[in-house]
């Protein structure tokens, strides 16, 4: 998003290159698809063992606890009207994962966003102004597509693919660490590893394929959700099949203009409920990892490794290369724990 919005600056607000820098980021990813594929990934579990992958999946979970509690309400001078409808929407949500019964137990999210949604309105919370707006205008809609190669992109090759898309690429080195980190953490959810099958060269094609072809019609780079795996951790629902009729229903609704409207409408106190649940499931699971896989932490070596990445991932460290490539958050972290595991002596009991 940084990228993108530095991009946009850069050209008066014209996103075009910033467009072809995405497109150039996915085929990044096809690349290094190709490259795991002949190479293997056996050399990831040397550069990721548990001390290293439980300390970064706390961090993609801790690190994004100050969004759920601002979006909750809980920071400053909290009008109580978010404060009651973050609790609502956090209590249903509990109440359907702990106690619901057949379809109940499996969509506690919605239900819990349904709640409180209606909560938030009966508290005067919800502004329904742009979906009256958007049924005045018509009810079918079809999305506002914006081709990079019809504002230049294509055209004027050498200004956009020198200046603006090239300094975009780097990026791709960040979120593939994010990609890697994020479908660890899936395969833990979910007691399979994904890294294997259906291997991680497949993930990386599919996500490159995606980012390129969203950028191409105008939309955002694909990217992992630590949301979503939170989702799936609590629903015990991780089907390829429920995933896609997900994406295929979300496309359908998309040309329904009332619906996209009602959306938006959603106050972020409502969605700042569930997060709390999420994003504290997701750091869990990293602890998991460390109980399940015995990590000695009176391992001075574990103790600096786990601590180190703590330190940095949390504490907002920012680390930026000339202006190329800036590493932060968990892809930071992950970079030094990996760096410390392979430079710092093992014990006598580990080596």
């Amino acid at each position: 998003i940084a990228a993108v919005n530095i991009a946009r600056e850069a050209m008066g607000g014209d996103v075009s290159g910033a467009q072809t820098g995405i497109i150039l980021v996915g085929l990044v990813y096809v690349i290094v698809g190709i490259l795991v594929k002949f190479i293997g990934t056996k050399w990831l579990n040397k550069l990721l063992p548990p001390i290293v992958i439980g300390p970064m999946i706390i961090i993609i979970g801790i690190g994004m606890a100050p969004t759920a509690v601002q979006q909750a309400g809980l920071v400053g001078e909290a009008d109580w009207r978010h404060l009651l409808v973050a609790l609502i929407a956090f209590s249903t949500t509990v109440l359907c994962t702990l106690k619901g019964k057949g379809f109940t137990k499996i969509i506690p999210f919605l239900i819990g966003i349904v709640v409180g949604y209606i909560s938030a309105y009966f508290l005067g919370l919800v502004d329904l102004s742009p979906v009256k707006e958007a049924m005045q205008t018509g009810f079918f809609q079809v999305p506002a597509f914006k081709f990079p190669f019809a504002l230049g992109s294509f055209e004027t090759w050498n200004f956009q693919f020198s200046d603006i898309a090239w300094s975009i690429v780097p990026v791709a080195f960040v979120t593939i660490s994010e990609h890697i980190g994020d479908h660890t953490v899936l395969s833990e959810v979910c007691g399979e590893d994904f890294l294997q099958d259906p291997g991680l060269h497949r993930t990386l094609l599919g996500d490159g394929i995606a980012t390129s072809i969203s950028a191409l019609i105008g939309g955002p780079a694909n990217t992992t959700y630590g949301e979503n795996t939170g989702v799936i951790g609590i629903t015990k629902i991780g089907s390829v099949w429920v995933i896609m009729g997900a994406a295929v229903i979300a496309m359908i609704l998309s040309f329904i203009a009332p619906f996209a409207a009602l959306i938006q409408t959603i106050p972020t106190s409502v969605l700042g409920g569930m997060s709390v649940i999420l994003f504290g499931v997701i750091g869990s699971n990293g602890l998991r990892i460390l109980i399940d896989n015995q990590v000695d932490f009176d391992s001075q070596r574990n103790l600096i490794i786990a601590s180190t990445m703590l330190v940095l991932g949390l504490g907002g460290a920012i680390l930026q290369l000339q202006q190329l490539v800036t590493l932060e958050g968990m892809a930071l972290a992950g970079l030094v724990g990996i760096i410390l595991n392979l430079v710092l002596p093992k014990d006598k009991k580990e080596a």
